[in-house]
């Protein structure tokens, strides 16, 4: 039986390829911009492209901010992409403080100047390294190191080390993906980095 995904829609695009890579593994996937859309989904993603701020005003516009709180404190699992587990964290710095969802405890701050007098961009994409704890579930099958896309400016630094599933590097090491109970988050878009991602994202439906 396929499982029935709702796909988060604030207005930041980036929905179809999330989709895609669910339905190519043989998922149903279904976009929710409003609380009409609500279905009984077995599993819900929170996409990423765009503005902190930005994204938690549509998601308290629309009621899906509460929601979301709802369905992932009755059980319902989540994973949150590059913004989108960003948006799971308590705050973020970008374009002024801004609450999120308080569904992971950390606090989300851009990289530091001194990147750039290391040489480094920001943001910082392209593949990327990722280092993952041996215990998580997203990377099961994977390996300990793998490649995956990032494209950030910002970074998710948690309060508690058990809630890191992986990280990785640019300048300084940084929160690349997260995992408390139901809930999980990547830094990186899975669903832009080939078979490794596919894989990240069936782990999350058949693990989470």
């Amino acid at each position: 039986m396929k499982k029935k995904v709702g796909v988060i829609d604030y207005g930041a695009g980036n929905l179809r390829s999330v989709v895609q890579a669910l339905n190519y593994i043989g998922s149903n996937g279904k976009i929710v911009a409003g609380l009409e859309d609500i279905e009984d989904f077995s599993h819900l993603i929170l996409p990423g492209v765009g503005s902190f701020k930005t994204a938690m005003q549509s998601l308290q516009k629309s009621g899906l901010d509460q929601e979301i709180r709802n369905k992932v404190n009755s059980g319902t699992p989540i994973l949150g992409i590059c913004l989108g587990m960003q948006l799971l964290a308590n705050r973020s710095s970008e374009n002024g403080e801004t609450e999120g969802l308080k569904l992971i405890d950390g606090d989300v701050d851009q990289f530091g100047d001194d990147l750039k007098i290391m040489g480094l961009k920001i943001p910082n994409v392209g593949f990327t390294t990722v280092e993952t704890n041996k215990k998580t579930r997203l990377f099961t099958g994977l390996g300990t190191s793998i490649d995956f896309y990032f494209t950030h400016s910002y970074r998710l630094q948690c309060k508690y080390k058990k809630t890191i599933a992986a990280k990785s590097w640019h300048g300084e090491h940084f929160v690349a993906a997260v995992e408390d109970g139901q809930i999980a988050g990547t830094q990186f878009h899975p669903e832009k980095s080939q078979a490794n991602g596919l894989r990240l994202i069936a782990n999350f439906l058949e693990k989470f």
